[in-house]
């Protein structure tokens, strides 16, 4: 694993602890209602990524607001929900461009150009 990716696992929890501002226990908590899923050594130590502060700071903001921890896992799996819906949408998005687009070409082939206009007569009486 890349060692700058944001989900290359680095802080013991002490450390991601005083970064978010909270007591370890309270990671402790959140890991066993599932809010959280830290990396775990060989030894069984809890190491964060960024990615898990991430999540972090916003399960912060939702409790702030008032929202109790099962409140905070629907919402978190609603915006993950959300955000996979995005993307399958940004995927069709572009199928969808490429399937037009490969019907103009299609016609196009189909269209055979006139090099000489055409004339019609009528027939005097």
């Amino acid at each position: 694993m890349n060692p700058k990716s944001p989900s290359h696992a680095v802080y013991v929890i002490s450390v991601a602890a005083e970064i978010a501002g909270v007591h370890p226990q309270t990671l402790r908590i959140y890991e066993r209602k599932g809010l959280l899923c830290p990396a775990r050594t060989g030894g069984g130590s809890r190491r964060y990524s960024d990615a898990d502060l991430s999540k972090l700071g916003r399960i912060l903001e939702l409790t702030d607001e008032g929202l109790n921890l099962a409140g905070v896992k629907r919402v978190l799996a609603l915006e993950n929900e959300l955000d996979e819906t995005k993307k399958a949408m940004n995927e069709l998005r572009i199928a969808a461009k490429e399937a037009v687009n490969d019907a103009h070409r299609q016609h196009r082939r189909e269209i055979v150009p006139v090099t000489k206009a055409v004339t019609v007569y009528k027939r005097r009486r």
